[in-house]
Parts: structure tokens; sequence; C-alpha cells
């Protein structure tokens, strides 16, 4: 018995905001963004929204395209690094949200990678025979952690949610496999403190700069293409296909130039490479599900197509998923 993804959904804050708003803000351009990240808007929470709220919108869509209600999961697990609260967490915050109780819900923390990790967590309980019914979250907002006055990091970053339900099941459809690796070593590369307070792109107060994201963004990209190009061959090889077997890749929408080194590493065509980053920017946990819903709804997607997903984080974390649409 493997699991399945059998339904996706997304959902996103209200407001967005363009790489035109942005110039009015700091010191940048819609060309010197485009340039270097293909990023072109992106969706920001404001003071009025939350982001369980999001995940909630995304969640009921994932339930609903899946003929189920929320009474029939037996578990809940959610990507994020973006709860309001140390504790509870996100994960039981979106349960009471749903209208459930008992079934355990519960957070995985590995910043971007955070989808990649909680699927394999999820396929790898599926299998030990402990759940048959999941949904699985990607949820992020690292828009309210940035200094919008550093436009090394603060053009990056949207917000978002992505879930999807999977089910228990026999059969050569599902999750081949999955890799999961991380590296301490290299934390300060990408990292942000625990904030007193977040900062809405509303917000009247601001965190403090200190507490803000910080990120070495070359040092980060060469490791991030090194490490995405390693996984995604070592999945492969461990599921005993090729890369000319996939259909299609959905990589971390983290930036362009990354996903493109990526794919010209491995040798693959554009037509293999799902991107939505313009339109998103960063949702990190969030944009590996967004990034699957979308592919489905325009056709990227179809029966029996071999899938990978991949993401590189803050940790630095990075994996990989293999499916079998």
């Amino acid at each position: 018995m493997g699991s399945r993804i059998v339904a996706t959904g997304r959902a996103t804050p209200r407001t967005v905001i363009t790489n035109h708003e942005l110039e009015r803000r700091m010191d940048t351009s819609d060309e010197w963004i485009r340039t270097r990240t293909g990023i072109a808007q992106r969706y920001a929470l404001c003071t009025d929204e939350s982001l369980v709220e999001v995940a909630e919108r995304a969640s009921r869509q994932a339930l609903a395209r899946a003929g189920m209600k929320p009474e029939d999961l037996e578990a809940i697990i959610v990507g994020t690094v973006s709860s309001d609260f140390g504790f509870p967490s996100f994960a039981c915050q979106l349960q009471h949200r749903l209208g459930l109780n008992s079934i355990p819900a519960f957070d995985v923390a590995a910043a971007c990678s955070g989808f990649i990790y909680a699927l394999s967590v999820a396929d790898a309980t599926m299998r030990a025979g402990e759940w048959s019914r999941v949904l699985l979250v990607g949820a992020d907002a690292l828009s309210t952690m940035v200094d919008w006055n550093d436009r090394s990091t603060a053009v990056l970053f949207g917000d978002g949610a992505g879930a999807v339900v999977m089910v228990r099941e026999a059969g050569q459809r599902g999750v081949l496999g999955s890799i999961l690796r991380s590296s301490g070593e290299y934390w300060e590369l990408l990292s942000v403190r625990n904030r007193g307070i977040q900062s809405p792109i509303d917000a009247e107060a601001r965190a403090n700069r200190d507490d803000a994201i910080k990120m070495k963004g070359p040092e980060l990209f060469k490791i991030a293409v090194k490490s995405l190009e390693d996984i995604t061959r070592k999945v492969i090889e461990r599921a005993g296909v090729s890369l000319d077997d996939l259909s299609l890749i959905i990589p971390h929408q983290a930036n362009l130039r990354i996903i493109n080194a990526v794919a010209q590493r491995l040798g693959l065509g554009a037509e293999k490479v799902f991107t939505n980053v313009d339109r998103y920017g960063n949702t990190s946990a969030a944009s590996v599900p967004i990034a699957l819903d979308e592919a489905i709804e325009s056709g990227r997607i179809r029966d029996n197509d071999l899938v990978l997903l991949n993401a590189c984080g803050g940790g630095l974390t990075w994996g990989a998923n293999l499916i079998r649409w």
C-alpha cells in the first residue's frame, strides 16, 4: 500500500503587490527585479487577514475537489514557519477552523522545503498503515518577515497556501519515493530570528531590522543549484527511472535564475519545468503546492505522468518527491 494525491487547492491573500508599487517604497525598479528574480508581482497579507484563513480556503477547495468533508480526514500536516503563535501549532489552528477534533495535527518546519518534508512524512506514515486520508498543506507569509527597506529580500517574498488531499491505496500510481537532506552548517545563509511582531506591508509598527530575514544571496544560489540537481538525480535513480521519463518538474519557486540553472544542469527543456514565480514570488513552503495546483489546472499533468517536486530552503534544507500521477 502507498499514498496518492487525489486533489489540490490553493489560495492567496487579497492584496497584490507589483514591482511598480515597490518602486515607490524602496530603491528598486521593475527591470531590476525581473532581471534578477523573474518576479513581476506577489501577494501579501495585510493587517486584517490571517494566514490560517488563507490556508483554510485552500484546504476546503482541495477537500471539495476530492469529494470529501473535513470529518473524513485522519490527520493534518502543515509545512510552515509562519504561525502567529509559538504554540499551538498552525495545524491545530487550521484543524479548529475546519471544525475537527481529536485527529493528529502538527507542523513541519523546514522553511521553503516544508511541503516536501511534510509530504515525505505523510507518505511514510500512510505506508505504515497509520492513516488513510490526510490533508497536507504548505503555507507561509514571509512578506511579514522582511525589512521593507532591504531590496535584496523584500522584493522576493509573497504569501499564500497550497493544499493536497492524500489517500492510502494500492497500485502503481502515487508517491514513488522521497529524499530529504539538511545541513545546519549553512544556517546563516538564510535565517530569521523569532520576531516580537510580524510586519504586514500595511502595518504602522515595524519589526526591528535585526529580526528581519537575513540572506546571503550569492552563496545560497550556488548551494541551492548544486543541492537541487543532486537530490533530483538521487530520487530518480532510487526509483529506477531516468530523467527522460519525467513528464514535469515542479520546483520551489524561489528565483527564476535558480530554476533555470537547475534545469540546465539536468539537461531539461523549458517544457518539462513548471514556473509561476513571476506571479507569486517566493511563497516558501506554499510554492510547490500552489504550483502543483496550477499545473494540474492548466493541463500540464495527466494520469500516469511522472512528476518530480523539489525545494531548497533555510536550514539549509532540501529534498525531492517523485510521484506517478
